[in-house]
């Protein structure tokens, strides 16, 4: 029965990640969008690896939506944000959590890109950093806001409901 209710969260988070993929924030590169506020929910309230799986496939989905404007360096990107989705959890489980945003921002806003610099150039990456320096304080803030309204609920009792059969 948990292992139902664990993979029902999940699903939801991944959902969401997908959703928010649809919603692009305005950058150089089309795939900046709220995929990755659902991921930090996730790692946050379920587990990081949870998060992690959550970043990844809701990245390559805003990825694809937007064209996969920076081709295979997507899948890269993927495993980016999956890491950061990963520490942002074990941080915020261990109740660092300004420092988990703060990692999170920094690491996808500025840390990242910079990784790129050797094979898309100095212009390319510093061009994309101010986008994607948005996108995760909006992805960032939004998760911390999100994550302490959601938190009750993770933390009830499983509650069941009796339907009556009227027949």
């Amino acid at each position: 029965m948990m292992r139902n209710k664990k993979f029902t969260l999940f699903i939801a988070f991944l959902s969401l990640s997908v959703a928010g993929s649809f919603i692009k924030i305005p950058a150089l590169v089309g795939s900046v969008a709220f995929d990755s506020m659902p991921a930090l929910a996730a790692a946050a309230l379920m587990s990081p690896l949870a998060g992690t799986a959550v970043a990844c496939i809701g990245h390559l989905m805003s990825a694809g939506l937007s064209g996969f404007p920076l081709g295979p360096l997507h899948f890269l990107i993927a495993v980016q944000m999956g890491l950061l989705s990963f520490c942002f959890g074990l941080l915020y489980q261990r109740k660092f959590k300004i420092t988990a945003i703060l990692i999170f921002i920094l690491g996808n806003g500025i840390g990242a890109p910079l990784c790129f610099w050797p094979i898309l150039g100095k212009s390319a990456v510093l061009a994309f950093i101010p986008g994607l320096a948005v996108g995760a304080v909006f992805n960032g803030i939004t998760a911390q806001l999100l994550i302490p309204r959601l938190s009750p609920v993770f933390n009830r009792p499983n509650v069941r409901i009796h339907h009556e059969n009227k027949s």
